[in-house]
């Protein structure tokens, strides 16, 4: 079956009805470091100080952080060199165990994770959109229904989803041409911003606040202090931190949903993963470094200024805004805007372009919307782009992204480890299957990433019930929905 499969998706690429190979490495490194970075990094810094107050605990959670990232990366490489094909995460849940425990990790992708990122960060976009333009805010409601508002905000922010939508459904090359692009500039930007505050932001006073006692009790800018958690204290307090260090780290994966399209995709899948992810990781501690070395990490809420704010208590937490206030004034702030909205459309644009592959491949399978599983005469899956899109779009209009996002948060770690464990299955399952890349450090690095993140897990499972039950439930609801497809195919297709 698989190699019969193989020779169809040869047959089609000699068409030209099939897939098209035009994803190179540089593509794939700017598609991951594109997915990755997009509104997290200026703004998820404020309340992990709140929550782990020292300077030292806070930069710790992300070097634990992007130690995962980069250690899930490597893991990853082994699946992605077994299975360069569509569907990604899909296709190794699939090859591990079942197609119930992949669909429902699809189911998901679709309901929430992939399409509420992409309505959150297009809503992030156009909300700093408003920086330039102040046309584009909540406050500017162009109609109400009920108590339903329509702003100009998510105007923007759906006019965007459908504008990337369509150009991605004119082929891989388009879309990737609109990665490159942004993916480059936010990348150039960042580190323009890195070596600005380094050479003009280094503020005497924050350096005092922040590295006399780089490990112990800090000092508000109220005068108040106050202590670090210590032993289990710590831990808990760090696993909750890295919730939003590791989503702004997220996506890495989300080359592999691109198998058919890259050029020697058991190569450049695995490269693109551990390059980017390493890109990202220390792009983000040197970021967080400037951070501190511009502003005191804890500030007061009621301050009227900047450095009375602190990190802490950065208005609406736009910790990058205030950096950029303090380094250069008002067009300084003027130009992380401008960063930040290049940053979530490209951001928007790698998730669009990736998420619809995996629906591509689910459909392929039987368990979706059969149109879905088709492509278009320039080689994408146009349908289930538009059906990415729609959702997407109603969840821009719902305003309920940002709490669906909090409550996946627990099922897309428990997806991530379940493939992670999914190499260990595989090599016991599968021993005489080719694997062209093995992880490195197995099976020590694979363990440690699964002990970590089930950690993390239990953590969460623990002191954030109200984010984790729900999202179970989300997944629990794919279940009913994965059988009804499987009896519509099964109808359908009496000999498969």
């Amino acid at each position: 079956m698989e190699q019969q499969q193989t020779q169809q998706t040869m047959e089609a690429e000699q068409k030209g009805t099939g897939f098209k190979r035009e994803i190179t490495l540089f593509d794939a490194i700017m598609i991951v470091t594109g997915g990755m970075i997009g509104s997290g990094i200026f703004i998820v810094t404020a309340d992990i100080s709140r929550t782990v107050v020292s300077p030292a605990n806070m930069l710790l959670v992300w070097v634990v952080s992007g130690f995962l990232t980069i250690v899930g990366a490597i893991s990853y490489g082994e699946l992605s060199s077994m299975f360069p094909k569509v569907g990604g995460q899909y296709v190794y849940l699939k090859e591990a165990y079942n197609k119930l425990v992949a669909f429902l990790y699809g189911w998901t992708l679709f309901l929430v994770i992939q399409t509420g990122i992409i309505a959150a960060v297009c809503v992030a976009f156009a909300k700093f959109t408003g920086v330039l333009f102040p046309w584009f805010s909540d406050n500017n409601v162009l109609f109400s229904i009920g108590s339903f508002n329509f702003s100009t905000v998510q105007l923007l922010a759906i006019v965007s989803i459908v504008a990337l939508t369509y150009n991605n459904t004119r082929g891989v090359k388009n879309g990737k041409f609109i990665q490159n692009i942004f993916s480059s500039t936010k990348l150039i930007a960042l580190f323009g911003l890195i070596l600005l505050g380094l050479l003009f932001g280094v503020n005497e006073t924050a350096i005092q606040a922040n590295f006399s006692d780089f490990w112990g009790t800090q000092t508000a800018t109220d005068g108040t202090s106050l202590i670090p958690p210590v032993g289990i204290a710590l831990i808990t307090a760090i696993g909750m931190a890295m919730v939003g260090a590791l989503f702004s780290s997220d996506a890495w994966n989300n080359i592999g949903f691109s198998g058919d399209e890259i050029v020697n995709p058991k190569r450049t899948i695995v490269l693109s993963m551990v390059i980017g992810s390493a890109l990202v990781t220390g792009i983000y501690l040197l970021i967080n470094l400037v951070y501190l070395l511009v502003l005191p990490m804890h500030g007061s809420a009621d301050a009227t200024d900047i450095m009375g704010q602190g990190i802490t208590f950065a208005n609406n937490d736009r910790v990058g805004t205030a950096v950029a206030e303090i380094i250069g004034g008002y067009k300084a702030t003027i130009a992380i805007a401008f960063l930040i909205m290049v940053s979530t459309f490209g951001c928007s644009n790698g998730a669009i372009l990736s998420g619809a592959r995996v629906y591509y491949a689910i459909a392929k399978d039987g368990l979706f919307f059969k149109n879905m599983g088709r492509l278009n005469k320039n080689g994408v899956p146009a349908a289930a782009l538009w059906f990415q899109c729609i959702w997407a779009c109603l969840l821009c209009l719902s305003g309920s992204y940002n709490q669906l996002l909090d409550y996946v948060i627990f099922a897309v770690m428990l997806f991530y480890i379940l493939t992670i464990i999914g190499i260990f299955v595989l090599r016991v399952k599968r021993p005489d299957l080719a694997r062209p890349y093995k992880a490195y450090g197995y099976p020590v690095l694979p363990a440690i990433y699964i002990l970590f993140a089930s950690t993390i897990c239990v953590i969460l499972l623990i002191y954030k019930p109200m984010y984790t039950w729900p999202g179970l439930i989300i997944v629990a609801l794919g279940i009913p929905v994965y059988y009804f497809f499987k009896k519509r195919f099964i109808a359908e297709n009496p000999e498969a």
